[in-house]
């Protein structure tokens, strides 16, 4: 197995080694990011909802350019939702500030009934400059 070429954003790299996963894995040309939430330093849920979501994009952001990389990378992307019902409208208010112009990548959008205490995460997989050779 060749060794995981992993991305850490400035100032977060503690938080998953406490939680043991890696943030994002570059490979091939890719970057395979883990969902992002919410979160604040110390790990714990912003409770407002629309900043929430901005810390979230945020956190995500973080990871990408600690690739070398932006949102404007992203070719697909998977957003988890607790109670989209009640809370889609608000969250597709604040995406349009971080999602870039179109093209857009593509989305699956999953309602979920626990997210560790928060309400919003992203996943997405980027094209990225790799180097790993592999």
């Amino acid at each position: 197995m060749t060794k995981r070429d992993v991305v850490f954003s400035p100032g977060r790299q503690e938080l998953y080694e406490r939680n043991r996963y890696s943030p994002a894995i570059r490979s091939n040309g890719f970057l395979f990011v883990s969902g992002q939430v919410g979160s604040r330093d110390d790990g714990s849920p912003e409770p407002e909802l629309e900043t929430q979501i901005r810390r979230a994009f945020d956190n995500l952001n973080g990871i990408l350019h600690a690739a070398g990389s932006s949102f404007d990378d992203v070719i697909d992307v998977t957003v988890f939702i607790v109670d989209p019902e009640s809370k889609f409208e608000a969250i597709w208010k604040v995406v349009p500030e971080y999602w870039g112009q179109a093209p857009h990548p593509t989305l699956t959008a999953v309602g979920v009934t626990w997210l560790y205490g928060f309400d919003f995460e992203i996943k997405v997989i980027a094209k990225v400059s790799d180097t790993t050779g592999g």
